[in-house]
């Protein structure tokens, strides 16, 4: 699986989220000869730690009856927060690779923690593979499409 057919998958989810009032995250895993997508659903779920990446992991454990996601490519639309970095490192996922920076959230009006996804993982001893700028101007252009949408709120 290449990271940009991965990332693919991750936009589109969250242009579906997005279509749905959701937040414009997207997040796809490749494990097992299989893409599992999942978009951010925190206002869907009225729960906080229903990011992208937690609903995708959420899905590939128990898609696949483990929490050992050893092995596993992730593809998501914006660098993973703290939370949802500690919780790839937790997976043991082997390479993410994210379009947007936390950055661009912050300039789009999302409260990120001004903590690079690097940091965590450097700070965790991991040997996770970060590669950031897949597709990044697609993953930047979903802030834009979810700021015009009618059913945009505020975060």
């Amino acid at each position: 699986m290449d990271a940009e057919t991965l990332m693919q998958n991750a936009i589109e989810t969250a242009r579906k989220g997005i279509a749905k009032g959701q937040t414009p995250f997207g997040c796809a895993i490749y494990i097992d000869g299989e893409i599992i997508a999942e978009h951010n659903c925190v206002h869907a779920s009225t729960d906080i730690t229903a990011h992208a990446e937690i609903t995708a992991l959420r899905s590939a454990c128990k898609k696949t009856g483990k929490i050992d996601l050893s092995g596993a490519m992730v593809a998501s639309t914006c660098e993973p927060c703290p939370m949802c970095a500690a919780a790839l490192h937790w997976a043991k996922v082997s390479t993410i690779f994210y379009g947007a920076s936390i950055g661009d959230a912050n300039k789009a009006g999302f409260n990120e923690l001004g903590l690079a996804a690097s940091e965590v993982f450097t700070k965790s001893n991991n040997r996770v593979s970060l590669i950031g700028g897949v597709l990044e101007e697609e993953c930047k252009a979903l802030f834009e499409h979810w700021l015009k949408q009618p059913l945009h709120k505020e975060y």
